[in-house]
């Protein structure tokens, strides 16, 4: 295989426009969420308002993302990506503000974290549904493992430029510079035709959102995949949410321990998504993929029993190959097979899923690392991912076959 087959949406100039301005964009909004963290566990030290932010900010995605994938069935999704990224521009220049004049509270983050998910309920579907538009079907699957690459890759980019930027400059810098980062994305959007336009049929709310919920019930691979999502949602994705505490209680490594913990689990996030778009294509996807749920699931649980730092940021590195292997590669999975018509519809409900259960899990496992502590907190929630990784490895292969 050759390396233009490897790479091959970097050869088309609308995705590699898009693909570097998520980039810039992206590094600057993983600079927000380390600086924001350690803004409210410094405000509180607790790992309940941790939760707390977390699910405020995810919260919106839970109620508005099937708007919002109605929404890029509807109308264009460059014009919607563009007007979402200017928004999202606005909380992060009123956090700097707040925080610079010492006037910020824990409310104050509470509601920009809220604007910021209303965004996220319209800037997400649209996104992901977006890069049907840009590349052809042959390259859907390299363009989503690279979009996850600049996700992941801005993840190890961001949280170290925080940690210095908090230990040089201060707290509010993050947040301006981040304000100052989506002018890259709605430039490169704003020179970006995407191809045709989707066909859209336009009737009921509730029967147009029952179209893409039908989609995922009849098709049981997706359904399984879905199911899983769910339950890394809720139980094992959150984990990330009590970063700052180990980083502030168990290991004492302060705000530069905090940002190398992210690093880590976006370095292994970013080896996972490279891996997939190098390969282009991944083979035996019945095995690769309950494979990669098992190694996140097994990783969390590990990492609960680790008093180590650095070989917690092994298992934390490990966790991100995992999750992101798997996310990946369903995503690809399901966006090959889903109709042009439904799919800003079923990628806002794997959105829902992925995202909008979030608020639930953030609140349960802030809430259990307050009662119980965290250690207990993380071993538990990581012994009932593998069970449901175990149960999905057997139905999902049982109905990969029949397809």
């Amino acid at each position: 295989m050759q390396v233009n087959q490897r790479f091959s949406a970097l050869y088309v100039r609308d995705f590699r426009l898009f693909w570097f301005g998520q980039l810039i964009s992206l590094s600057g909004t993983w600079m927000q969420s380390v600086a924001q963290s350690w803004l409210v566990y410094s405000l509180t030290k607790s790992p309940l308002y941790l939760g707390i932010i977390a699910s405020v900010a995810s919260l919106p995605i839970l109620l508005f993302t099937l708007v919002g994938g109605m929404v890029a069935d509807r109308y264009p999704k460059r014009n919607i990506l563009i007007l979402t990224q200017a928004l999202s521009a606005i909380p992060a220049v009123v956090l700097g503000i707040l925080t610079e004049t010492k006037a910020v509270t824990v409310a104050h983050v509470g509601v920009l974290a809220a604007f910021l998910g209303t965004v996220n309920a319209f800037d997400v579907p649209a996104r992901q549904a977006f890069l049907a538009e840009v590349v052809d079907k042959s390259s859907i699957t390299n363009a989503i493992a690279l979009n996850s690459a600049a996700f992941n890759g801005a993840r190890i980019i961001g949280p170290v430029i925080a940690g210095l930027v908090i230990s040089i400059l201060g707290i509010p810098a993050c947040f301006y510079l981040n304000a100052a980062s989506f002018i890259a994305v709605i430039f490169a959007l704003s020179l970006i035709k995407a191809r045709g336009t989707m066909s859209v049929h336009r009737g009921n709310f509730f029967d147009e959102i029952a179209g893409g919920w039908q989609f995922i019930v009849r098709d049981k691979a997706v359904f399984c995949i879905i199911m899983l999502i769910s339950v890394f949602s809720l139980f094992g994705i959150p984990f990330y949410t009590l970063l700052p505490v180990l980083a502030g209680e168990i290991f004492n490594v302060g705000a530069k321990g905090l940002s190398f913990l992210v690093a880590s689990a976006g370095a292994g996030s970013l080896l996972g998504a490279l891996m997939i778009a190098f390969k282009g294509k991944v083979e035996r996807e019945d095995i690769f993929i309950p494979f990669s749920a098992l190694i996140f699931s097994t990783s969390v649980l590990a990492l609960s029993f680790s008093g180590n730092f650095y070989t917690s940021l092994l298992f934390v590195f490990a966790a991100g190959w995992g999750i992101v292997s798997y996310l990946a590669t369903c995503n690809s999975y399901i966006q090959n097979r889903v109709p042009d018509t439904l799919r800003g519809r079923v990628m806002s409900l794997y959105i829902l899923v992925f995202l909008g259960f979030a608020p639930l899990g953030n609140s349960i496992i802030g809430f259990t690392a307050e009662k119980a502590g965290t250690i207990t907190s993380l071993k538990s929630f990581a012994i009932v991912c593998i069970i449901g990784s175990i149960i999905f490895f057997k139905q999902f292969r049982k109905e990969f076959r029949h397809i």
